[in-house]
């Protein structure tokens, strides 16, 4: 549903169109020092209109706290945080209850909730929802004390001169997706369960939760099919657990092996494109030609870094606290 997590849990609310977006976080340890500061350089790094190919909507995004936090520090209780949504234009949304947008989740919404889903931007179904996830990141990582999570863009379009990735679709006036990659430095030797609970598996839960990921693979991933075995082991340098080589992305068993834990994620083009497609007007049961309109992002990948180091902190910060590498009371 909308909950994830076992100790280290988050519950994630809100509408695109909505007064607000938000997340609760329960089982953060108390004393954690907290305040609205620490969110800026990740929710700025968000934020669309900051670079060529995003969405012009511009929102605040400043937390509202709500509980879980007396004088900047964490309390122990649940953590409530919302981010509201003041720049908003519904009415671009209102063609929606007749044509649903290709490539959204319009249709099989409509069918889940009868009708009484919220349409306008995509309600609960919208990428505006990563503010609270991002949110949820920041606090995830400041429990990772010492461990490094970071995301960059490997490519746009099929092309790894991102410019030139992107000037495509501005040609094509179209949408492109791309692949992000995700490298953690620092994590301890053992942290994940075998088999459902691996750091694979609970990375790769996470991750498609993130609006617009289509796939995900691990160290050498795909290319791992066509090599052979003596090829694909990485070799044990010393007791650190350090391999000569790191096809395996830093997980093996399901178990960090502590190398560096790398994986990349693919992402769609944004569904949202000025081009025209064919649609099902669902009132006169008839195909219909179809333009979105509204704000949009041309290329989602570009504001989707930010948010693969919060969905992936949030599950590190999890098992850490599981293995007990993270003190349940924080003391400065």
């Amino acid at each position: 549903m909308n909950k994830f997590g076992t100790l280290f849990t988050v519950q994630i609310f809100g509408e695109s169109h909505g007064a607000c977006v938000g997340i609760t976080i329960d089982g953060c340890p108390a004393g954690l020092p907290l305040s609205a500061a620490d969110f800026r350089e990740d929710m700025e790094r968000r934020k669309g209109g900051k670079q060529k190919g995003t969405t012009p909507r511009q929102e605040d995004d400043i937390p509202i706290f709500k509980a879980g936090l007396f004088n900047d520090i964490t309390t122990g209780a649940p953590i409530m945080m919302l981010f509201e949504n003041n720049n908003t234009r519904s009415g671009d949304y209102e063609k929606q209850r007749s044509v649903p947008r290709p490539g959204h989740a319009d249709f099989t919404a409509h069918h889940k909730f009868g009708g009484f889903e919220d349409y306008r931007g995509g309600g609960h179904f919208s990428g505006r929802l990563t503010a609270a996830l991002v949110g949820a990141g920041v606090v995830a990582k400041k429990l990772l004390n010492g461990v490094q999570v970071a995301s960059h863009i490997v490519s746009i379009g099929g092309e790894t001169d991102l410019e030139k990735g992107l000037q495509r679709a501005i040609d094509n006036k179209d949408s492109v997706g791309g692949i992000v990659e995700c490298v953690i430095k620092g994590l301890p030797i053992g942290l994940g369960e075998h088999f459902f609970n691996s750091v694979e598996s609970l990375l790769s839960h996470a991750v498609f939760s993130i609006p617009a990921i289509r796939g995900i693979e691990f160290g050498t991933g795909f290319a791992a099919a066509n090599m052979f075995g003596v090829e694909h082991n990485d070799a044990i340098i010393d007791a650190s657990g350090k391999t000569k080589t790191n096809h395996a992305g830093g997980v093996v068993g399901g178990y960090t092996n502590g190398n560096d834990l790398v994986f990349r994620i693919a992402v769609k083009p944004t569904s949202s494109t000025p081009k025209e497609q064919i649609t099902l007007n669902w009132e006169t049961n008839e195909q219909e030609n179809f333009s979105v309109k509204g704000r949009h992002d041309l290329c989602i990948a570009l504001r989707v870094p930010v948010v693969l180091e919060a969905v992936t902190a949030i599950v590190l910060a999890d098992l850490m606290l599981i293995d007990q590498k993270i003190p349940r009371v924080i003391k400065n």
